[in-house]
């Protein structure tokens, strides 16, 4: 028999601004350690090294973890000119250099090509699985692999800072899976003058900004506190991008138990998925069909209206 997580039953979001250094995983132990809650994920991995918004799921709200992690989000990094290294970051060893330096007016053309919907080669030194392997413990064997180009919507990428010439500060804004470090270096690589990423702030992750965010120096400052419980978002936080329906007083308690219930809703197509509210709470995620939600995720919240 499994032994139960010891811990609070608490649900909601916590926006970390997590700072250069620790894992993404180690800034979710330190919150659920800080909040002695029981469950706790994130929406998004950070690299060590990169700072900014790390979104921490609590709770029934790890279940809207997808919908945050397939939101958009927006970067602002800073590219070095002339140098290629094999993490594509700061951190790696050099692999080649150039002395050619591209004016704005060149680097604003290239960055046009990195904008829609493209493919992208991840980085040797990243998380992708290659036959059943991390790509990076590959690569830290010294082995180079050929990795398979993916997807990426990106909505705009800016250049906002040339603060010298061996520097350019891009800002994109893209979908889910993006790798700023693969930007970095296919646009040294496009601009013929190579290039790796030295700093890297995720300013925003879908309804959650860095500016509402706690540092971790804060967090622990706050660890078991009430103070710290009133910095939490509702759960509904993460169901943003998804259309809302009010359930009827029957519809949740059938929804509540996993089964179709009837809601209440106008401007949704059939077969479109959405959430619907009790109360003021969430109850459950699904596709609306013929009046009623089919649902596909339950949340067990307390009933009653969301502070």
């Amino acid at each position: 028999m499994a032994r139960k997580r010891k811990g609070r039953d608490i649900s909601g979001w916590l926006v970390v601004d997590k700072p250069a250094g620790p894992t993404s995983t180690a800034v979710v132990n330190k919150v659920r350690w800080a909040l002695d809650a029981r469950k706790a994920g994130h929406a998004g991995t950070l690299d060590p090294e990169a700072t900014g918004v790390l979104a921490v799921a609590l709770g029934e709200a790890t279940k809207t973890v997808p919908y945050i992690t397939d939101a958009l989000k927006a970067y602002e990094f800073t590219v070095r000119l002339g140098i290629a290294t094999n993490t594509d970051d700061a951190e790696g060893e050099e692999l080649g250099t150039s002395d050619l330096r591209p004016d704005d007016a060149a680097i604003k053309a290239a960055l046009s090509d990195f904008v829609g919907d493209i493919e992208q080669v991840p980085p040797q030194f990243s998380a992708v699985k290659i036959d059943g392997q991390r790509a990076y413990q590959r690569a830290r064997d010294g082995e180079s692999m050929d990795i398979a180009a993916r997807p990426l919507f990106v909505e705009s990428l800016l250049l906002i800072d040339r603060p010298d010439a061996d520097h350019v500060t891009l800002e994109m804004v893209c979908g889910k899976g993006g790798y700023v470090r693969s930007i970095a270096r296919d646009l040294g690589q496009k601009l013929g003058c190579l290039g790796h990423v030295r700093d890297l702030r995720r300013v925003w992750s879908g309804p959650f900004d860095a500016a509402d965010g706690l540092t971790l120096a804060r967090i622990e400052e706050l660890a078991r506190t009430p103070e710290l419980d009133a910095h939490l978002q509702p759960l509904e936080a993460g169901l943003d991008d998804l259309p809302e329906v009010k359930a009827t007083a029957e519809g949740a308690t059938r929804l509540r138990n996993g089964n179709p219930g009837m809601v209440i809703a106008s401007d949704i197509d059939y077969g479109e998925e959405c959430w619907a509210s009790f109360e003021g709470r969430a109850v459950a995620v699904g596709r609306f069909k013929a009046g009623e939600l089919h649902p596909s995720r339950v949340f067990n919240l307390p009933q009653g209206s969301a502070d």
